[in-house]
């Protein structure tokens, strides 16, 4: 494959429970503590990548699918699913999992870019990735229409 690593290499998990504290007069997760988790794992997993420094481009998308309240778990995974020079998008899936039963339902989904920084902070190049996995190649094939999609969304913001 070439000076490319594979998709898994990135893959990053975490596993966190949901307290009170976290939660709005809903008794749910607040939707800005479900984007702090998905900043971090997204982070690591561009970390994990790059092998050093990244800081958040965009969160390109967040789909909130179901609620998760105070006393339930959140299981988060990301990986690097799209690569450009500098900058690396990285998927993160959360799901609440019931720990007595082992269920599992789909809260949130989220798409990430980061960018790999120097130690002056100036963006530097990162390694290109491989899927292994229908899934992975499923997220990798359609990267680059989600790379289009931002790179015109930015075009118009600028406008």
């Amino acid at each position: 494959m070439g000076n490319t690593v594979p998709m898994s290499s990135s893959r990053t998990h975490q596993t966190r429970l949901i307290m009170p504290s976290d939660t709005n007069h809903h008794k749910s997760i607040f939707g800005g503590q479900v984007l702090r988790y998905i900043d971090e794992i997204a982070a690591l997993a561009a970390m994990k990548h790059s092998k050093g420094e990244v800081v958040t481009a965009s969160i390109d998308s967040v789909d909130f699918v179901s609620s998760a309240y105070a006393g339930d778990v959140l299981e988060l995974e990301s990986m690097v699913t799209y690569t450009g020079r500098t900058s690396m998008e990285v998927y993160v899936r959360v799901v609440c999992r019931d720990l007595k039963s082992g269920a599992e339902r789909l809260t949130t989904e989220s798409f990430v870019t980061m960018v790999a920084i120097d130690e002056q902070g100036k963006p530097r190049e990162v390694v290109g990735i491989h899927p292994e996995t229908e899934t992975e190649r499923r997220l990798f094939e359609t990267g680059p229409a989600r790379r289009e999609y931002r790179k015109k969304k930015r075009e118009l913001a600028h406008k």
